[in-house]
């Protein structure tokens, strides 16, 4: 168990549909990067929010990938963030984390924005995107699955809980809200790495990338709409003293998803 963990988000705007371009922008900012333990990268990060996956999909062994591994081995720290996936004549919007020793886990997003008919392309994930990093037990989640407190319920005592994004604008105040009540209500380290910057159809990301704390605090500095690295240490120790003496989840309602 590594008690502490130094977490680092990069939020960036990202080019429309050309991986190779975002991986080489991405280059220049890892370059840059040492001593953290995870970084972290927004939703769709070769390729922005596109509803048109044949232009950028890959494989679990196509480039980015490989791009993942390389990184994850050379500052040794995890590498995730979502990237389209093409699996068994499916499109899924797959959230990758890397570990330097090459280890691979996923987690495909189970809410599927419909507003956007991401429905109609991305086939649907189930599975509850846990994995362990280090002894600590970490939840996967992509954007839309915020709204959804249920589907990122802490049954599973995880420590922290993480969402990679492409949130616009108008609706940015809905972001830093439920990313504050989703710590709280979980008594859980939180991070939301969003990109920043405009795409091709003329949609604004302000960014407000952010690392919460168990009690809502951020612990990240202020929310930024700039193109920067967000970062803090999270501690399990710590974590663990909250939950000791502020026994909310042990109160918790039991369910089953159906």
């Amino acid at each position: 168990m590594q008690i502490q963990l130094h977490i680092t988000a990069l939020q960036i705007p990202l080019f429309w549909e050309a991986p190779e371009l975002n991986r080489k922008s991405i280059d220049e900012k890892l370059t840059k990067l040492h001593g953290t333990d995870i970084v972290l990268l927004p939703e769709m990060f070769t390729s922005g929010f596109t509803m048109i996956p044949s232009t950028v999909a890959e494989s679990m062994d196509g480039p980015t990938i490989k791009w993942m591994k390389s990184w994850a081995y050379n500052l040794d720290a995890a590498v995730g963030g979502s990237i389209v996936i093409e699996e068994d004549g499916a499109y899924l919007n797959r959230f990758v984390w890397v570990t330097p020793s090459g280890e691979c886990s996923f987690y495909d997003k189970h809410h599927t924005f419909t507003l956007a008919g991401e429905d109609k392309v991305y086939k649907r994930g189930n599975d509850d995107g846990i994995i362990i990093f280090k002894g600590w037990k970490i939840c996967l989640r992509i954007c839309y699955d915020l709204r959804f407190p249920v589907w990122s319920r802490n049954t599973q005592d995880y420590d922290l809980l993480i969402y990679a994004a492409n949130w616009p604008k108008p609706r940015i105040s809905a972001w830093d809200t439920l990313l504050k009540a989703r710590a709280i209500e979980n008594m859980s380290y939180v991070v939301g790495v969003n990109r920043c910057g405009e795409d091709s159809k003329g949609n604004v990301y302000p960014g407000h990338s952010a690392i919460y704390d168990s009690l809502g605090n951020c612990i990240s500095g202020d929310l930024s709409s700039l193109t920067k690295n967000i970062s803090a240490f999270i501690n399990y120790q710590e974590l663990q003293e909250h939950r000791k003496k502020l026994r909310f989840l042990e109160d918790r309602d039991n369910f089953d998803l159906c």
